[in-house]
């Protein structure tokens, strides 16, 4: 729940934009909404804001809401919501991140930083060379903590959409979601600049990455047999927490000169 910043358009000095913030729940123009007191605290303690102050609603639907606080106590805030304005911020093609399960801080840069590059969704997959291991109780506050860091980075990156996050524990049960790759550094895969631009013109992409240790041939194999096809990118062997990143933004920067 950051301020995004912008420059002036006179002077060019970096100006706090309104503050954003996700509500997974129905948004009406010239209705009323209650914040949730951690949110009013945020709002209230951390940013400073007032009544009269201006704060911008996403639920993930599409699109996102100008409201004005009406009333900041400090247990709750009521704002009214103003406006509606149907912008996307999205990639033209739906990106899923397949990263296969590692340390739980490499996952976590993961998906701040691809939320923030576009992805689309991510699925957290159990490999041979996996080296998380968690039960039932420990998976289900994981997946929490992994949601609410994927919110704050569309909160902050101006998302107004917000990804879902899944946890697979077979490899074989991978989702193969339109065009599929998995990122792998064998003579036989082919290249990036062989690809590129059916990459570009693709609805659907699916990345797969493997662990720190990288994929073992029984994955590469189960990954073959659900259509991920290997893919190089550049001579160098990328970490677990950079290749989702990498690949995105070199995406994203074919979107930006087609």
């Amino acid at each position: 729940m950051l301020k995004t910043l912008h420059p002036s358009p006179t002077s060019g000095r970096i100006l706090p934009m309104i503050c954003r913030l996700y509500l997974n729940q129905e948004l009406t123009v010239a209705s009323s909404i209650t914040l949730e007191s951690d949110q009013a605290h945020y709002l209230r303690s951390v940013m400073r804001l007032a009544a009269g102050d201006e704060i911008i609603l996403f639920n993930g639907c599409g699109g996102e809401y100008l409201c004005s606080i009406e009333q900041l106590a400090r247990n709750h805030l009521l704002c009214r919501i103003e406006s509606f304005s149907d912008i996307s911020r999205e990639l033209p093609n739906r990106i899923h991140i397949v990263q296969a399960a590692c340390r739980s801080e490499k996952i976590e840069t993961v998906l701040q930083k691809a939320t923030e590059l576009g992805a689309a969704s991510f699925s957290i997959v159990r490999s041979e060379r996996s080296s998380l291991k968690l039960d039932a109780a420990k998976l289900n506050k994981r997946l929490q903590r992994w949601q609410q860091i994927i919110i704050e980075a569309a909160e902050q990156s101006g998302r107004t959409i917000v990804p879902k996050i899944h946890w697979i524990n077979n490899l074989a049960s991978v989702p193969a979601l339109g065009l599929c790759f998995t990122l792998h550094p064998e003579a036989t895969a082919t290249s990036w600049q062989q690809e590129s631009q059916s990459i570009q013109q693709a609805d659907d992409i699916s990345l797969a990455i493997g662990p720190e240790g990288g994929w073992s041939q029984r994955d590469i194999d189960t990954l073959n047999g659900a259509d991920f096809r290997c893919l190089t990118f550049g001579p160098r062997i990328m970490r677990t927490e950079t290749a989702a990143p990498a690949l995105l933004a070199a995406i994203q920067a074919g979107v930006a000169t087609t």
